[in-house]
């Protein structure tokens, strides 16, 4: 018997982690179950080799990294930079967060949150805000800036207005 083929056969999860371009590694344990087709156990390994996707920023000279937040408005603003580099005017506002106009309207997840320095916020569903400083209102969270403290974040986003230009590329806005 074909143990690839019989695999294929009777693992639904085999197949869904081949769909997902995964590699399977690990070790696999077969057993003949009660209707005599092979079975595997549930201590098999699987690894769906999926990049992360990530959204960068590019602001006075600096590239931040964004972790996409897991919600519909995340994945509509990445689908929108799959269409290229949006460059925002971007203002301060309250001491607390760079803010500007998207120009396009994306579907909006808020909840009362309170933010905390990094934060990537869809405001009213056609506002985009990085967050250097904390706020609590009701926002949609698109996803955080890595890496940078406070202070950092604050030095990179500059005292005035400025220019950021998202991309899903990480040479944002170097075309």
């Amino acid at each position: 018997m074909n143990k690839k083929k019989d695999r294929e056969n009777h693992d639904p999860w085999f197949n869904y982690f081949l769909e997902k371009g995964g590699n399977i590694f690990g070790k696999f344990t077969e057993f003949t179950g009660k209707n005599g087709i092979s079975v595997y156990n549930r201590i098999d390994l699987y690894k769906i080799e999926e990049e992360e996707k990530m959204i960068y920023a590019k602001v006075n000279g600096n590239v931040l990294t964004i972790k996409p937040e897991n919600n519909s408005s995340a994945d509509a603003f990445i689908k929108m930079l799959e269409g290229g580099d949006v460059t925002v005017k971007m203002h301060d506002y309250g001491g607390f967060e760079k803010v500007g106009p998207l120009g396009n309207t994306l579907p909006t997840n808020d909840a009362m949150i309170t933010t905390s320095p990094g934060d990537v916020i869809l405001y009213q569903g056609d506002q985009i805000t990085v967050y250097y400083g904390v706020n609590t209102w009701s926002f949609t969270l698109l996803g955080k800036v890595q890496g940078m403290s406070r202070d950092e974040l604050k030095s990179a986003l500059g005292l005035y207005d400025t220019e950021i230009t998202f991309s899903i590329k990480k040479s944002a806005g170097t075309e």
